[in-house]
């Protein structure tokens, strides 16, 4: 794919990848196939899928002109390659999905922030099913797309798609998007190679009826035998047919493999070809794209418009797409066979046609398709002096997957001569790989020897940075200060790379102000010197510390900006998105906590396995168990096991022996939920490392503030050990914490000693200290951190809230009321019979209800509206109205949720 100076799609490029090849008169049209995309709407996912040359882009073509001529709006992507980076994929994803809705319906609404980073397309496919229109989206060449996170998302998108709207895909292998799951809820159509191969009925029609050949019945039959229907190898027998003297001698000698055949037909057909031409299709096979100032400069001495002309009505597998520029692409099977051709005949004019695209690229301001041809041409030392020039500009805007693809690429030979650009491959390493490997190339370069005042500053802030991410920062805090103290001036990523790293080391350690000091400074020189990976560090690491002091609300919104800091913005979408770990997965973490499952899910499938590639350990931490928790509140309790263990793996392969123990803490807690007191126990006592815990006592980690051994024994017995021994160990605990102004973990041990007290039989201080945690809780929006716990406190949530509406606190705070209410209405009905706290006594009904009015009260505890119920009940919105009002009346309730509280505290409901 063709990049702008940034790295993001031009607009010449994405018109090439955002336009279906065009559909010829010479194509058979097989209405059977294409009908079965107006068939089903139960049908989410239509794969075509088979080898090279089955047609597939073809008979997509064909199905998305038919569907548009009967009304449905389309739209298609070719994909390629590049499109296994992120950074890349969503902003054709972006551009595509754009082009199924109207103008109007994709423009932003006026202060409309709601699109964060990785969830830009999914609400475009959300926002389709807003209209009465039905919708297709084809994406073509799929199997090029390997990326976990890519294949993550679209996984994502399929599952979230509305009911008018349908994908389809093209791919030679099958995808990996879960099509089993499709296939047993009758969602999935697949075209299969059988399906694809023409019949001996349609191979007669299209030889004799669209190519124009006379063959008899026994050629047919014979070509129709050695092809097996393959659509491609017809179409390039065709095109041999078309001149050949003796059809039935060709016929007959025509054999071989698939693969094999094909190579044979191609040479076959381009033998045939004008020197000229051959020529030209040879030598242009290396470009993604044609254009005819392209191709010009690669063969200044042949007319390639004409030439283009030619080929494009010829049919000779060049894809012609409608654009200002009148860009062309070769047909990906022909493109292959050019390929391979030309590297057979012309082995030595490779590197010089990549080197005239590289020098053309660079004249149109297009610096990273430019130092891509003269990477593929093996002209390494133009690549290097490319590079020179704008891998720090790269390196600012955080492309450090594109960077480390390029210098992976280049042998370590010819790199050691450019020591800032080996400063800049080992960054490259350290956010886009492993810190490991990072660190292991910043020994063997020997930068940290240089004096040379470019590479000084690199080198010394690399090995702070790099051991952040391997969790060392009590390295990174004992030699921060005076690594930053010596820091030349004039380098300006590596010295703010160093400030944030510093920061966030100070904010691990406890020193917030100093750590706030730093990020300020670190702002001041990004005023000067704009780095969007630094800016999108420096609001991550002040969002961290922002959470550890107990201001969700704030660091929730520092997240959210930091992972939309880094976004290439396309010319096809205002919005955009970036594969960005760092802030991606904590602003996932602040989504997750305010209970929006569903985004939260969305931006873990592509942040986590980012995370996970990196080893960044907190966020791999974070990442997973929220994956898990998602599983174990959707009823997939094997999934979510699956996802701790994996972690713990990862744990064990990465030498990280806090996601070990950590993710047995995890697992511990879900035993624990699912009543499992003896396996929770011993899980606990397996993630005892004393070793690792005595060191993260020290330590403010976000992933183990309120996640340690120590609270993970307290939760056991607190809720189903010795509740006295847990109050006594909880009060020392709130202490230390208080003392420590360790905000989260204090709140979430009051919800402990909350259970604890009630289970010791102190129900009203249980109460009252749920009552003080959870109005800090509403204060800062907390969810998970209570819904987390499970039903026992969601018992004495219950209890807590009929208490307030018999005080009538929810009339002097209504705020605190509709928390109370938005919790229970997330931990569900089945709270209201797990665990229940003991009724009052005295609480009595005025008046008996009727068999209706209890009918109507359990379906408002379910959080039924009046319409709702109506329907359930089949009687109008005023019968229901008048229910309400006389269960009112019976209970001396002022509101349905008072109504609903005292039910429940009369055993009611």
């Amino acid at each position: 794919m063709i990049t702008s100076n940034r790295g993001r799609p031009t607009a010449g490029a994405l018109t090439s990848k955002l336009n279906p090849p065009t559909v010829h008169a010479a194509q058979l049209l097989r209405g059977e196939i294409s009908a079965t995309l107006q068939a089903d709407s139960a049908v989410k996912m239509v794969l075509f899928q088979g080898p090279a040359g089955f047609g597939k882009s073809t008979l997509m073509a064909q199905c998305l002109e038919q569907l548009a001529a009967d009304g449905t709006r389309t739209a298609w992507l070719t994909l390629d390659e590049a499109d296994n980076d992120i950074q890349r994929f969503l902003p054709c994803l972006e551009a595509a999905i754009a082009n199924l809705l109207p103008v109007a319906a994709c423009e932003p609404a006026p202060g409309d922030n709601r699109s964060s980073a990785g969830d830009t397309a999914l609400n475009l496919i959300a926002g389709l099913a807003d209209h009465d229109d039905r919708f297709v989206l084809f994406l073509d060449d799929f199997e090029r797309i390997q990326e976990p996170t890519v294949l993550g998302l679209v996984r994502e998108i399929i599952d979230h798609l509305p009911p008018n709207c349908r994908l389809v895909i093209g791919s030679r292998s099958l995808p990996d998007l879960r099509l089993a799951r499709l296939r047993t809820r009758g969602q999935l159509v697949e075209i299969d190679s059988k399906r694809l191969r023409f019949s001996r009925t349609e191979t007669e029609r299209f030889l004799n009826d669209h190519r124009g050949l006379a063959l008899g019945a026994d050629e047919i039959a014979e070509i129709h035998a050695k092809t097996e229907g393959w659509v491609a190898a017809l179409w390039l027998a065709s095109l041999a047919l078309e001149k050949h003297p003796a059809p039935g001698e060709f016929i007959a000698r025509f054999s071989g493999e698939h693969r094999a055949v094909a190579d044979y037909l191609a040479e076959d057909v381009l033998a045939q070809q004008p020197q000229r031409v051959r020529k030209f299709l040879l030598r242009t096979s290396i470009l993604r794209y044609l254009s005819v100032p392209l191709c010009n400069a690669l063969l200044p001495d042949a007319d390639s418009a004409s030439l283009i002309d030619l080929l494009n009505e010829a049919n000779v597998f060049l894809v012609p797409i409608e654009s200002e520029e009148r860009l062309y692409r070769y047909h990906s099977l022909f493109s292959d066979f050019l390929r391979h051709r030309l590297a057979e005949e012309c082995p030595d004019e490779i590197a010089p046609l990549h080197r005239a695209a590289s020098a053309w690229f660079e004249t149109q301001h297009r610096p990273v398709p430019a130092i891509d041809h003269a990477l593929e041409g093996g002209d390494f030392d133009r690549a290097l002096t490319l590079m020179s020039q704008h891998a720090e500009p790269l390196l600012a805007q955080g492309r450090m997957r594109l960077l480390g693809r390029w210098f992976d690429s280049i042998p370590p030979a010819d790199l050691a001569a450019w020591p800032l650009l080996q400063a800049i491959h080992v960054w490259a390493l350290c956010f886009s790989c492993s810190p490991h490997t990072a660190m292991e190339k910043l020994e063997q370069t020997g930068l940290e020897q240089s004096t040379d005042p470019r590479i000084r500053p690199h080198a010394l802030a690399l090995r702070p940075s790099i051991l952040a991410i391997m969790d060392d920062f009590e390295q990174v805090y004992a030699i921060g200060s005076k690594t930053l103290d010596a820091l030349p001036a004039g380098e300006p990523f590596a010295e703010t790379t160093l400030v944030n790293t510093l920061a966030n080391a100070y904010s691990v350690m406890g020193e917030h102000q100093r750590a706030r000091t730093l990020l300020d400074g670190a702002r001041d020189v990004q005023g000067v010197h704009e780095s969007a990976f630094n800016a999108m560090f420096s609001e991550s690491v002040e969002g961290i510390i922002d959470l550890q002091e107990g201001r969700q609300r704030q660091a929730a919104a520092r997240f959210r900006l930091a992972a939309r800091i880094t976004r290439p913005r396309s010319a096809f979408s205002p919005i955009g998105t970036n594969g960005n770990a760092w802030a991606g997965v904590l602003h996932a973490f602040a989504v997750y906590e305010a209970n929006d499952l569903e985004t939260a899910t969305q931006l873990l499938n592509v942040y986590a396995p980012l995370a996970r590639h990196i080893g960044l350990p907190d966020h791999m931490i974070l990442a997973d168990v929220m994956l898990a928790r998602i599983a174990f509140i959707e009823g997939d309790v094997d999934k979510a096991l699956q996802t701790l263990t994996v972690l713990e793996r990862t744990g064990h392969n990465r030498q990280l022996p806090r996601v070990v123990a950590t993710s047995r803490l995890h697992r511990a807690q879900l035993m624990l939920l699912q009543g499992d007191e003896y396996a929770a126990r011993t899980e606990i006592d397996r993630a005892s490392d004393a070793a690792t815990w005595d060191r993260l006592r020290h330590l403010r980690l976000l992933a183990n503030d309120i996640d340690n051994d120590r609270i993970g024994r307290l939760r056991w017995e607190a809720f189903v050990g010795d509740a006295a021994f847990a109050l006594r160990e909880l009060a020392a605990f709130i202490t230390e914490s208080q003392a420590q102004t360790r905000y989260r973990r204090l709140f979430k041990l009051r919800l402990l000693q909350a259970v604890a007290q009630q289970r010791d039989g102190d129900l009203p201080t249980a109460l009252s200290t749920l009552e003080n945690a959870l109005k800090d809780g509403c204060r800062e929006g907390y969810m998970r951190l209570v819904l987390d716990e499970g039903p026992r406190v969601g018992a004495l949530v219950v209890r807590l809230q009929s208490d307030t509406l018999e005080r009538k606190l929810d009339r002097r705070e209504p705020l605190f009321a509709e928390y109370l209410q938005a919790l229970l209405q997330a931990f569900g009905p089945r709270v209201f019979n797990e665990y229940p706290v003991e009724d009052d006594p005295n609480a009595t009904l005025l008046e008996p209800l009727t068999r209706k009015e209890i009918r109507v009260l359990k379906l408002l505890a379910e959080g039924n509206s009046n319409s709702a119920m109506a329907e359930k009940l089949f009687v109008s919105d005023s019968t229901i109205r008048t229910h309400l009002r006389n269960i009112n009346g019976k209970l001396n309730a002022s509101n349905r949720t008072e109504a609903v509280a005292i039910a429940r505290k009369v055993g009611v409901v």
